[in-house]
């Protein structure tokens, strides 16, 4: 299992170098045309492909990654629980989204992410939607799971997760939406003027929606499947989380408005801030039921009567 471990750090490792390369190209590079035409014709062509195809390899990156890290982390069986779900489930809400405006509202991809899936949803959206729902599920069950120990039990825990875990998807929407439909060189763009920032309120519906539907099923079929990880082991989770969210808003605080701010600020109030706090709560080691019990100030053991019998 070492070769998986040591797999999953360099595929996060160029999965986020590749998203620091794809920032400089469109926040520094593609402004400034003038730096492009002083390149040898060699340079030009290399960066007209990496521009092409930089947002499909930063997403296959990212679900290699987190689909190395379940398969060592969880096993093969419980990756394969989330990730078909999640695949299935959400690109089904994309083809329905980008077919009648249900629950999205009415929007089309444009050119950057890949081969189109029936012409409407390129490949890369739904491995996006699992990488960082895997990752946000995990944060938000083992996060709760310390924080709540006291006052529910593991169907409760589950469900409570379910929410938090598509809160924290939906965070990451308040600044992947407006860099990837608004700024400058948009991947996709609504075919409505919303209320949100130029989204409409129901796309925000339609995400929260959207990852509580997979993310549920996939936690009716975890049922049998023992999701408590140390901090150790969750940190790969919070750095794909947190490197995807700040490539959203690097894009969004740079090339849009400052009234893009105030989107940007929710997205960290509702999601960064309580990812770190689930990976921060989470013990550094990996207790027994029993221990759990006990440092919650519950017994699994029954008290010993004192009254004679007889």
């Amino acid at each position: 299992m070492k070769r998986f471990a040591v797999s999953q750090w360099l595929c996060l490792s160029a999965h986020i170098l590749a998203m620091v390369f794809g920032l400089a190209g469109l926040v520094l590079v593609l402004p400034h045309p003038e730096f492009i035409l002083d390149l040898p014709s060699f340079g030009q062509q290399l960066f007209q492909l990496s521009m092409a195809g930089g947002g499909v390899v930063y997403i296959i990156l990212g679900a290699l990654t987190v689909a190395l890290y379940g398969y060592q982390t969880l096993g093969l069986r419980a990756l394969l629980l989330f990730m078909v779900p999640a695949l299935g489930l959400s690109l089904s809400s994309e083809l329905l989204g980008t077919s009648t405006g249900f629950p999205f509202g009415h929007y089309a991809y444009l050119s950057g992410l890949g081969y189109k899936i029936a012409g409407l949803v390129p490949f890369t959206i739904p491995l996006s939607w699992f990488y960082l729902g895997f990752s946000a599920y995990l944060l938000a069950y083992n996060g709760l799971r310390v924080l709540l120990r006291r006052w529910t039990g593991d169907f409760s825990l589950k469900i409570l997760s379910v929410g938090l875990g598509a809160i924290l998807l939906t965070a990451w929407d308040l600044v992947l939406d407006p860099a990837m439909s608004q700024a400058p060189f948009p991947f996709w763009e609504f075919q409505e003027v919303g209320a949100f920032f130029g989204m409409p309120y129901r796309n925000l519906l339609g995400w929260v929606g959207t990852g509580m539907v997979f993310m549920g099923v996939a936690a009716l079929l975890w049922r049998s499947v023992p999701l408590r990880v140390n901090r150790g082991q969750l940190t790969v989770p919070l750095l794909v989380y947190l490197a995807n969210f700040a490539f959203g808003a690097v894009i969004t605080l740079t090339q849009l408005d400052a009234r893009f701010q105030i989107p940007a600020a929710l997205g960290v109030l509702v999601g960064v801030a309580p990812a770190i706090l689930c990976w921060w709560f989470t013990p550094v080691t990996v207790l027994s039921e029993l221990d759990e019990a006990a440092s919650a100030g519950k017994s699994s053991i029954p008290a010993l009567s004192t009254t004679p019998e007889g």
